[in-house]
């Protein structure tokens, strides 16, 4: 039985990470911070300790031990000063807890979107990967590909009849959404299979990729009715950057926000899929599929229950009440 560390345990995916885990009947110790809700384990431990603050999170590791650490921390809102507070300090500090307990093999889960660095926290995730790489520890890189909930903002509103947003034409990316219980029992495996230590590995959920057009037609299907667009153009994201990035002179506060409205225009216009540098293109052929969770059914249940326990928080995209 391994011993093994969930970092960022109750999020969106610590907590699946941690149940699959356990299920497998690995010894699990969760962090978490002390405000969060400690996950429920069938086995294992909580540990209490802010990750940012580094020698808090040393003391509530001294003197335990792990075969491996997981670490599915991530910022809420990917801005600046979050992003590297999160992304990269604190797992900093996670990596040197690690050292400390004599671990053999770091998973950590980052993302697809820093095959293409534009963005703050993109970059903070990269500087971490480098660090992890160089480390002197085992290590495999996790890059997800879109999660089910983040394409789950307007599902109530399309319900209702509401037109379903999309930017431009919807034809200008493309994903392959992965839900929590398949990346889950990915990153699960990257434990067990030794091709995917000392690797960056891309992933992506079953199917064929899908444009923001083609799911809201989905949508449309599964509601009974003809599908209806209410297109955005990709200008309305540049007038705001551009606004808030001038007021954000005088108003510091604005920065963050125009950092967020550049994020959105990044979903908007890239997709979360492999990159190839030297065509320059994505490359849907070369994302690879995993798990068995569709996003078909995924919508089919939201619909059906709502989204309860998928809460949209910083995730969804054009999320309309």
């Amino acid at each position: 039985m391994k011993r093994v560390l969930v970092a960022g345990a109750t999020g969106y995916m610590g907590a699946p990470v941690t149940r699959e885990l356990v299920g497998r009947g690995y010894q699990v110790a969760a962090l978490v911070r002390a405000r969060s809700k400690p996950p429920a384990l069938a086995a294992g431990e909580v540990l209490v300790a802010e990750v940012t603050d580094r020698d808090a999170l040393l003391r509530a590791l001294e003197g335990c031990t792990f075969d491996a650490v997981v670490s599915c921390l991530a910022s809420r809102t990917g801005a600046p000063r979050d992003a590297w507070l999160v992304d990269h300090d604190a797992n900093q500090h996670l990596l040197e807890a690690a050292k400390a307990a004599r671990t053999a093999h770091f998973i950590l889960l980052s993302a697809m979107c820093v095959q293409k660095p534009l963005l703050e926290f993109q970059r903070a995730k990269l500087a971490f990967e480098k660090t992890l790489r160089e480390s002197g520890l085992g290590w495999t890189i996790v890059r997800p590909t879109a999660f089910f909930k983040s394409l789950a903002g307007q599902v109530a509103a399309v319900k209702r009849g509401k037109p379903f947003m999309m930017v431009g034409d919807g034809e200008l990316t493309a994903c392959k959404p992965i839900s929590e219980r398949d990346l889950a029992r990915f990153i699960a495996d990257c434990l067990e299979d030794p091709t995917k230590r000392d690797a960056i590995l891309p992933i992506g959920g079953p199917g064929d990729p899908i444009t923001p057009k083609a799911q809201g037609a989905l949508l449309a299907e599964l509601c009974g009715r003809e599908p209806r667009y209410r297109r955005v153009p990709l200008g309305v994201f540049d007038a705001v950057i551009a606004t808030l990035g001038l007021l954000g002179r005088a108003f510091p506060a604005l920065q963050a926000k125009a950092e967020l409205a550049r994020i959105g225009r990044y979903y908007a216009t890239e997709s979360m899929l492999v990159f190839d540098p030297e065509r320059g293109t994505y490359a849907p052929e070369a994302t690879p599929s995993f798990g068995e969770d569709t996003l078909r059914d995924f919508y089919a249940h939201v619909l059906e229950h709502g989204l309860a326990g998928q809460e949209l928080g910083d995730h969804a995209v054009f999320a309309q009440d």
